[in-house]
Parts: structure tokens; C-alpha cells; sequence
């Protein structure tokens, strides 16, 4: 069987292969036959951006069930609520190294060496070579990208890059989106205690952006889209950036349209927040 793996400290064993594939359009028995390479990875990663939204939803909600895997897999795949890095880095990580792809987890600093580690990503070691996945990073690539410096991955009118530098003699890597900061991260070991820890953060701290403020964002055939609290914010390649202020509830149904399954109830609640924010 796909899931039967030994026990990790990762709880690996509790990811659903076949329902995430499924939810990914992507046949479970070729891909069974389908050599772990980075062509492979390539078809994932892009898949995955193109299917679960990043979101904030739950913490606005004020309902964020945790990050624990059994948890993620059923708010990503089951219940289609979307979610920000250590759901989506987890949910990836977990299906890759069930496949077979050698993993590793990273957390990082976002934009700033100020911040907090509260962003997860996840590496994957092929032929000689770690590549940096970043698949709960809002706006951020749809493949794989070579985690040595200089390396460079160009989408559409975007680039981003590598950088290796230093932070009081300890080596980290900046990962920039046209030459500026996205984030920063480091290859040291992490545990599920820590990505708990940078969960509550997110999720609870005062000055929490997620507290304070709608994000949800995906890929899609028409670019890449934000809806925030004022409106969407489509980009595509090779076009201008287009903005559209909207209504409360003309963003609620934004949210809908980017994948994010809500109720009617949650449609009012998260109207109620929306038109709190806007003041």
C-alpha cells in the first residue's frame, strides 16, 4: 500500500496519498510508475499551487484546528479551507517522502532578519542537488528551485533567486522575487514542536498579520490572485497588475471562487470581519 511507512516524528503514515493526488487531478497509478525526478517534483509543486489556496480564513474565523498532519490533510484535501505555510509545506513534505523524494523542513524568516521563524518550507535532495520548495508562500514560485547561490527560476515577467549569506556567522539562504527579500531560511533541524510554536504565533500573536488582515491567494489560468480585505489584485505575466476595489460581500465571494469552501453561517461571520477591517 502507498501509505504504509514506518512511524515518524512527522506522523507521516496519517497523510492520504490517494485523496491528495485525486484532489490534484494527477492518476495515482502513473504517477506510480513515474520516476522520482525532478520532472516529477516540477508536476507537483505546480499542481499543488494550483489546487489549495493559500488562506487565512480559519484564523479570522477565530476556529484554526492546528497544524498536526491528520489535522492539515483534512482542512487542505477533505474540507478545501486552504491554509498558510505549515499547512501546505507539511501536507507537501509528507506526500513527498511517502513517494520516496529524500525531505528535509526548513523554517525561515519572512522579509526581514527581524522576524520571527514563522515560515515553513520544505527541501528535497536530487542527484546531488537540495532544492528549495516553497508551496505556502502566498505569491511565491510554482517549482522547484536549486538552493545554491545564484541559482535563478524565471516565471513569466518574474524572477527569483538565491542568495547565500550570513547572519552572525551562522549560513542562511535569501530567497528574493525580483531582487527583493521574500525570505530568508537555514538547513538547521526543526521538529513538529517547532512549527506548533510558529503556528501559535500566527495564529494568536498580537501583532500577527493574519490576525489583522484577509490574505487569500493562488495561482490560477488567469495569474496569480489576492483578495484582501479592500478588493483582488490579479497578476499576470506580460500584462498589467490589475486591482479591483470590492464590496464585503463581493470579496466573501472572491474567496469562494479562489477554492475556499465556506457555509452560509461562515459566509456572514467572515462578511462581519471583512467590514470590521475596512473600518
Amino acid at each position: 500500500m502507498m501509505n504504509e511507512r514506518p512511524a515518524s516524528p512527522w506522523r507521516i503514515e496519517d497523510v492520504d496519498v490517494p485523496g491528495y493526488l485525486a484532489a490534484l487531478d494527477v492518476d495515482a497509478a502513473q504517477l506510480a510508475a513515474a520516476p522520482r525526478d525532478l520532472g516529477l517534483l516540477e508536476r507537483l509543486h505546480r499542481a499543488h499551487v494550483f489546487t489549495f489556496p493559500f488562506s487565512n480564513v480559519e484564523v479570522l474565523l477565530g476556529r484554526h484546528p492546528g497544524v498536526e498532519l491528520a489535522t492539515v490533510q483534512d482542512q487542505l484535501v477533505r474540507r478545501r479551507r486552504g491554509g498558510y505555510c505549515f499547512e501546505h509545506s507539511q501536507l507537501f513534505a509528507a506526500v513527498l517522502e511517502t513517494l520516496g523524494f529524500t525531505v528535509r523542513r526548513a523554517l525561515g524568516r519572512v522579509r526581514s532578519f527581524d522576524s520571527p521563524r514563522t515560515h515553513m518550507t520544505v527541501l528535497v535532495d536530487l542527484a546531488g542537488t537540495r532544492y528549495l520548495c516553497d508551496p505556502g508562500f502566498g505569491f511565491s514560485i510554482t517549482g522547484p528551485i536549486p538552493l545554491h547561490d545564484g541559482a535563478r527560476r524565471v516565471e513569466g515577467d518574474r524572477t527569483f533567486s538565491i542568495g547565500r549569506v550570513t547572519d552572525e556567522g551562522w549560513p542562511v539562504w535569501s530567497f528574493e522575487r525580483d531582487g527583493a527579500m521574500e525570505h530568508v531560511l537555514d538547513e538547521s533541524t526543526i521538529h513538529p514542536a517547532d512549527v506548533r510554536m510558529g503556528h501559535l504565533q500566527t495564529s494568536t500573536g498580537a501583532e500577527s498579520i493574519f490576525r489583522h488582515h484577509l490574505m487569500v491567494m493562488k495561482h490560477t489560468p488567469r495569474g496569480h490572485v489576492t483578495v484582501t480585505e479592500h478588493g483582488t489584485t490579479v497578476r499576470t505575466p506580460g500584462r498589467p497588475t490589475r486591482q479591483r476595489e470590492l464590496t464585503a460581500p463581493e470579496i466573501v465571494t472572491e474567496v469562494r471562487d479562489l477554492g475556499v469552501r465556506i457555509t452560509e453561517e461562515e459566509d456572514a461571520q467572515l462578511t462581519d470581519v471583512v467590514t470590521r477591517m475596512r473600518g
